[in-house]
């Protein structure tokens, strides 16, 4: 009898079905950074929908799809400039007198990101009680997962950090091969989009002798929110506000996403009103079809979702963080956090994210036709089997220089960061 369910070892369409399958469980994942993705109108409407601001773009991350060959490995963004200007009045000579328009852009690039899985040979099949075949394929789809999520993280919050265990599959910054991994430079914050919890309230990032000014009692509150908000309520230009499939309430109550560490998350919720918090997100989830971003640990205050991020970014007493000092100027520089820190303290950073923060760029495999392909190869005549999972794609912020009214300024878009101190069991931990 002919099997029509299951494709037989080494068929030629096993690496596109495979793969295929593969990106499709990878898009379709409740994963809280899946969850941010937003869609983005393939090729050149994308710089065009931009341009129009459609309701599409309002997700903090947007995804293009269509890199086919013959475009190169770069995507483009465009951001035209806010303009201003005052009426014309009455009978006054208003040709020749109107408003430039000027356009920024930022671009990113796509690289080839790969994970080979040993399955062993002949002896080790025997000799487990497990199929390592059958376990081969889930242990690559999370690796693959792990990576993707992972580089959206780091790249929203402008800074790998030092915490570091076997659950990351991206390297800390020293390491030779970090920079490759990362596709695309890792951009600390902006000087108006980087601010430090000080006291009740916040203010932009600061150093004080080569050290950064925060202190150990200097932690994630919700009279931080409370502060963040009256900031982001002030400044020109905010951070776009972010509008999730299926919130009816998305016009006449708009949120932003806010991304806190475990351990700022767990302070948190010892605040007198947290429940009233998670209320809140639980019924803004009626009025949003159940999106599945306001479950889990999440709540809503003050117009942000706080919702839980999967690693911290973290830095330890000694380490450096790096920072824009000028408005004007990409030019990095670091500051170390304080020694007083010591094994008990740490320095987490949160992230607010608005519409369009981070660009994700996906382009199609020759193997496969889709981001994603998959390999199984037999070595050694047949004694040994080697699986691997690839994707192509790249991740970046979106970054404008922006004429504020007062100023240029460089701007992370739709990305602003909080660094607070946080307790912890040790380093590492």
């Amino acid at each position: 009898m002919t099997n029509k369910t299951n494709a037989a070892y080494g068929a030629k369409t096993n690496m596109v079905t495979q793969a295929v399958g593969l990106f499709a469980t990878h898009m379709q994942r409740n994963s809280t950074l899946n969850l941010l993705a937003g869609k983005m109108p393939k090729g050149e409407a994308g710089a065009d929908a931009t341009l129009r601001k459609q309701t599409t773009q309002h997700m903090p991350i947007v995804r293009v799809q269509d890199l086919g060959k013959g475009r190169g490995d770069e995507v483009t963004f465009h951001l035209l400039n806010p303009v201003g200007a005052y009426p014309i009045m009455g009978s006054a000579h208003a040709e020749g007198r109107g408003v430039g328009m000027s356009l920024n852009e930022d671009r990113l690039r796509v690289n080839q990101a790969r994970f080979p899985v040993d399955l062993g040979n002949v002896m080790s099949q025997i000799r487990s009680p497990a199929d390592l075949r059958k376990l081969g394929r889930p242990v690559a789809q999370s690796l693959m997962d792990r990576y993707c999520d992972q580089s959206l993280l780091v790249h929203m919050a402008g800074a790998r950090g030092f915490h570091n265990n076997i659950e990351w599959a991206i390297p800390t910054e020293n390491h030779e091969d970090f920079k490759e991994i990362m596709v695309n430079n890792v951009k600390a914050p902006t000087k108006n989009r980087h601010f430090l919890v000080d006291g009740s309230g916040v203010q932009l990032f600061k150093q004080t002798a080569d050290e950064v000014e925060l202190e150990t009692g200097d932690l994630f509150t919700m009279d931080t929110v409370d502060s963040m908000k009256s900031v982001l309520d002030t400044i020109a230009l905010p951070p776009p506000i972010c509008k999730f499939e299926g919130d009816s309430n998305a016009d006449d109550s708009p949120l932003r996403v806010w991304l806190v560490s475990p351990d700022q998350y767990n302070k948190f919720a010892a605040q007198p009103g947290f429940r009233s918090f998670q209320s809140a997100a639980w019924a803004r989830a009626s009025q949003a079809k159940q999106h599945p971003l306001f479950t889990g640990d999440v709540g809503i205050w003050n117009n942000f979702i706080i919702r839980k991020m999967p690693r911290p970014i973290r830095f330890y007493a000694g380490d450096n963080i790096k920072y824009c000092a000028a408005y004007n100027s990409e030019v990095e520089s670091s500051a170390i956090v304080p020694a007083s820190f010591g094994e008990k303290f740490a320095v987490d950073r949160s992230i607010i994210l608005g519409g369009q923060a981070i660009a994700e760029a996906m382009a199609s495999s020759e193997h496969s036709g889709a981001p994603f392909f998959w390999s199984e190869k037999d070595l050694d005549h047949g004694d040994k089997w080697e699986l691997l999972i690839g994707a192509i794609r790249g991740v970046s912020k979106i970054r404008f220089d922006v004429n504020t009214g007062e100023r240029q300024e460089f701007t992370d878009y739709g990305v602003t960061v909080v660094d607070t101190a946080v307790p912890i069991f040790g380093r590492g931990l």
